[in-house]
């Protein structure tokens, strides 16, 4: 079970950031601390993220509590592929999704895509081993190296959570690729630190008024 990490203002990472980037430190400050877990089955989160793909977060949960409920409590590989397509497609998951689903679980069992030695590998090794497969992009990739391997340094700019907290606290409009790249240069090597603060001040509610 991975252990419980806390960022707060005696964070190395933290108090990297906030010298780097006064509008990162006031976000900081006004989020405060953060804990979390990192999560701790690759597969599944992967699969997880494959359902949430376009969807509200409240639409990703129903659907994910359906499929658990075709693998008798618990989503793995072999319980996957005992399923039809059409079984997975029956509780609201869509024909590529399902196909997505059933590739990632084919993948990890032929030992394509190897959870275990996730941990070992490089960001940009698991990146290419996982964006190789069908179904997994960028944002998948990236989502799987902060919440599951909890990789410091990685910029999730596909995802427009993220964005939409980057754009508050720099009130911009302009969240090109080209242009958070380069704004967020300073945030390396803790650049997922930064966006889990972006990430909570959306949640938090915090984006919806002015910074």
């Amino acid at each position: 079970m991975p252990k419980k990490i806390v960022l707060n203002m005696r964070t190395p990472a933290v108090k990297y950031l906030c010298q780097r980037d006064r509008r990162l430190a006031k976000v900081i400050s006004m989020v405060g601390e953060i804990s979390y877990t990192p999560y701790d089955d690759g597969f599944v989160f992967l699969v997880r993220q494959i359902v949430n793909q376009m969807l509200s977060n409240k639409v990703g949960a129903v659907l994910c509590g359906r499929l658990e409920g075709l693998c008798d409590g618990a989503v793995s590989p072999d319980a996957i592929l005992k399923l039809e397509d059409d079984d997975i497609r029956g509780i609201g998951i869509s024909r590529s999704k399902a196909g997505y689903i059933k590739n990632l679980a084919k993948a990890s069992k032929e030992g394509i895509v190897c959870f275990d030695e996730s941990p070992a590998m490089t960001d940009d090794e698991v990146f290419r081993s996982l964006t190789s497969l069908r179904g997994i992009g960028a944002w998948s990739a990236k989502m799987y190296l902060i919440f599951a391997l909890d990789r410091q340094d990685v910029l999730p700019y596909e995802d427009a959570a993220f964005l939409q907290g980057y754009g508050w606290t720099y009130s911009t409009d302009d969240v090109s690729p080209a242009s958070v790249k380069k704004r967020c240069r300073k945030w390396s090597p803790y650049a997922s630190a930064a966006a889990r603060y972006m990430y909570r001040a959306l949640d938090s509610g915090l984006t919806k008024r002015k910074f």
